[in-house]
C-alpha cells in the first residue's frame, strides 16, 4: 500500500464533468471487501464501510453542488467508495437493488458496483485461519453459509459493473485488478483483461469468454523449455512454431474485433478473456501476451494478468498466488 494518494495511477483524477465517482463494493462475505476499500482509500477515495442500508440515500445527499455557493468543481475531487454486505445493518437485496437505480439516475453521480467472488475452499480457509463466523453460519457449517449466501447474493452479481475473483490474488494483485477495472475516464471506454490460467486450477469466475490452448505443442515436453515460461522469447519462438498457433490467432482477432464494439454499445464496462492451458504457464501465457499486445495496437485499453504465474525477478511483474484477503 502507499502511504499518499495515487489516484492519477488508477486514471481516475478529476472528472471533467463534474460527476461524484462512486464505487460500491459488495460480494460474499471474506472475499476481501475490507481489503478493497482499503486499496481504494490509498487511492483518494472517501472510504465508508458497513453503512446502514437506509443510510445510504443519506450519504450523497449532501454531494450534489450549490451552485449559489460556486462549489459545483468541488465534486470533481469527490470519490467515495461504500461496503456493503449480508452484515450491513438493514441489508435487504430489494432495499439494496432499488437505492442503486435510484443513484444510477442522479445525473451527479458515476457509479459502478464491484463484486467480490472467491472460491468455497479458499473462503472456508480464510474463516478457520481468521477464527471468524460466517454471518448465515453461526449454528451451522461455514460451507452450509456460503452456499445460502452464493443464492442471495447471485442476482447481485448479474448487476454488478465489475466481477473480480480474488481466489488467487494477494493485495498487489488485487490492486492490479483495480487497475483495469476502475478506469474512469470521459468516454467510458471499455477495459478489456486478458488473463492466462492453468485448467489444473480451474475456470477464472471472472471471465467472459474462455479459450482453450491445449491443442498446441507442449514447451513442458522440451527439459531445457520446461522451467522457464510463455514470457522467455524461446519458450514464445517454440509456441508460435506450431503451424496451427497463428492460423487460430488471426481467426481469434477476427471473431473478437467485430465483438468488442459490441460489447462496449451494451454498456459493459469491463471484459475478460480468459486463455487456458494444462498449467498455465507456457502456451496460455504466450497466447496471452500476443493477445493483449494486438488489443493494444487497435488502442483498447488491456489488463494483461498470468494467474498461475509467480512474480518475475526484474519484471515489475505482480504475483497471482493466493494471498490474505479480509473481509
Amino acid at each position: 500500500m502507499t502511504d499518499q494518494p495515487r489516484s492519477d495511477a488508477l486514471g481516475i483524477g478529476d472528472r471533467r464533468d463534474g460527476r461524484v465517482l462512486v464505487v460500491l463494493v459488495t460480494g460474499l462475505s471474506g472475499a476481501g471487501r475490507s481489503s478493497t476499500l482499503n486499496v481504494l482509500e490509498d487511492e483518494g477515495f472517501e472510504a465508508v464501510d458497513n453503512l446502514p442500508l437506509a443510510l445510504l440515500p443519506m450519504l450523497f445527499a449532501t454531494q450534489r453542488g450549490d451552485p449559489d455557493a460556486g462549489d459545483a468543481s468541488h465534486a470533481a475531487t469527490i470519490r467515495i467508495a461504500v461496503g456493503v454486505d449480508l452484515r450491513t445493518r438493514g441489508f435487504d437485496r430489494q432495499s439494496l437493488f432499488d437505492h442503486l437505480a435510484a443513484l444510477r439516475l442522479r445525473a451527479d453521480l458515476d457509479l459502478r458496483v464491484v463484486y467480490l467472488d472467491c472460491d468455497d475452499a479458499v473462503l472456508i480457509r480464510r474463516f478457520t485461519e481468521t477464527r471468524r463466523r460466517h454471518p448465515l453460519a453461526t449454528d451451522r457449517p461455514v460451507a452450509d453459509g456460503i452456499r445460502i449466501e452464493r443464492e442471495v447474493m447471485a442476482p447481485l452479481r448479474e448487476a454488478a459493473d465489475i466481477v473480480i475473483d480474488t481466489s488467487a490474488l494477494p493485495l498487489a494483485a488485487l490492486r492490479q485488478a483495480l487497475v483495469g477495472a476502475l478506469a474512469f475516464d470521459s468516454e467510458r471506454q471499455m477495459t478489456v483483461t486478458v488473463l492466462s490460467f492453468s485448467f489444473r486450477g480451474g475456470l477464472p469466475r471472472e471471465a467472459d469468454l474462455v479459450f482453450d490452448v491445449r491443442f498446441l505443442d507442449n514447451p513442458h515436453y522440451q527439459e531445457a523449455l520446461r522451467p522457464k515460461d510463455g514470457r522467455d522469447p524461446e519458450v514464445a519462438a517454440y509456441v508460435e512454431r506450431d503451424p496451427d498457433f497463428e492460423p487460430f490467432l488471426v481467426r481469434l482477432q477476427a471473431l473478437l474485433q467485430p465483438l468488442l464494439p459490441r460489447f462496449e454499445r451494451e454498456g459493459k464496462s469491463y471484459l475478460t478473456l480468459a486463455v487456458g492451458c494444462t498449467g498455465g504457464k507456457h502456451r496460455s501465457v504466450v497466447t496471452a501476451e500476443r493477445l493483449a499486445a494486438w488489443l493494444k495496437s487497435l488502442g483498447t485499453p488491456v489488463t494483461l494478468r498470468h494467474r498461475d504465474l509467480p512474480a518475475a525477478a526484474g519484471r515489475g511483474e505482480q504475483p497471482t498466488t493466493e494471498g490474505a484477503m479480509h473481509g
